[in-house]
């Protein structure tokens, strides 16, 4: 293929574009390895690039798309060979490298992991930056001590990508689940995944009444940041953490010391893009293990690579459930 189909966001006299094109291949950047895209993803990130919206492509042209799966047509590193298949996440992707919305992408091998054993390509864009987040955050929240008890861990944005994919992997892991949702109808869906308890979005939103509140969670994987956050941490008992991954319900949030003074509480910020490649593949191995394909399964759509643009409206005003998967060739 000397050209290959891509969404290709510019941006000329102030005013944003988003369109698919055939791309010649020799416009792709410089990398040590070329991979021809099987699937891509839908997450937050990318509803607001393919949308226009600012913080995310820092340079244009921009093919946007966070995350990618696909096989290894020509490699330059000795770390991959031709018909390696691979998965890459958020590592600058749709920022200032190209991402996944092509059928072409070419990338240096340390943002690079191989496709875990028993997993599909698809299955690995069902996981994606958003199920890689998930993971990083339960992963992070036991390094600070958490084990499964008799208290549930609460998972705020619990119908979204990151929420869907952490409520999964701590009910593989023996914790009780507490789900935070602003959608109650989504209530089956979410104990399908393994939540034991639905918390109302509504009793975690507007400013914190108190300091300190009741312990009521040993721990939190928090997507939605904000008010939410505010109201999360005076909840946390003593010596717990939250693992801060999120800002759908926007970045200002208030709150005073007393948490972190009184209750020894751990505010844990989750960084999926300057992850070294060691500890990514170690991620990856976890997910492997510890995130049941068949609940992954469940909670996958695919789409086409010409519903994106929509699709990332649509996740922006919270309208998704679980993990978009987006097929680029289709």
């Amino acid at each position: 293929m000397s050209t290959f189909k891509a969404l290709l966001a510019t941006q000329t006299d102030g005013k944003f574009a988003a369109s698919i094109q055939e791309i010649d291949r020799s416009a792709l950047p410089s990398g040590e390895v070329l991979i021809r895209v099987a699937y891509s993803s839908l997450n937050y990130k990318d509803g607001l690039a393919v949308t226009g919206k600012p913080g995310v492509i820092r340079k244009f042209p921009m093919v946007p798309g966070v995350d990618l799966a696909g096989t290894v047509e020509e490699s330059s590193s000795p770390e991959f060979k031709a018909g390696d298949r691979v998965v890459v996440t958020g590592c600058g992707t749709s920022e200032t490298l190209w991402g996944g919305y092509a059928q072409y992408a070419r990338l240096n091998a340390e943002f690079i992991v191989p496709l875990p054993q028993g997993m599909t390509l698809a299955q690995a864009m069902g996981v994606g930056t958003a199920g890689f987040t998930a993971m990083q955050s339960v992963i992070t929240l036991e390094e600070h001590g958490l084990k499964p008890g008799d208290k549930a861990v609460l998972v705020t944005g619990a119908a979204g990508g990151v929420g869907s994919v952490s409520i999964a992997i701590l009910a593989k892991l023996g914790y009780k689940v507490a789900a935070s949702t602003g959608r109650p109808q989504l209530a089956d869906y979410l104990r399908s995944l393994g939540a034991t308890e639905i918390v109302e979005r509504a009793s975690l939103t507007g400013a914190p009444k108190r300091p300190l509140d009741s312990p009521r969670w040993p721990a939190a994987i928090d997507s939605v940041g904000g008010e939410t956050l505010g109201n999360v941490l005076p909840a946390i008992e003593v010596h717990g953490s939250v693992a801060s991954c999120g800002v759908a319900g926007g970045a200002p949030f208030s709150a005073t010391v007393f948490p972190f003074i009184l209750r020894g509480v751990n505010l844990l910020g989750i960084d999926s893009v300057r992850v070294p490649n060691a500890r990514r593949r170690q991620i990856w191995s976890r997910i492997a293990s510890d995130l049941p394909l068949d609940v992954l399964d469940q909670l996958m759509v695919i789409a086409p690579l010409d519903k994106v643009v929509a699709l990332g409206e649509q996740i922006l005003a919270g309208k998704t459930r679980g993990r978009v998967v987006i097929d680029v060739n289709s």
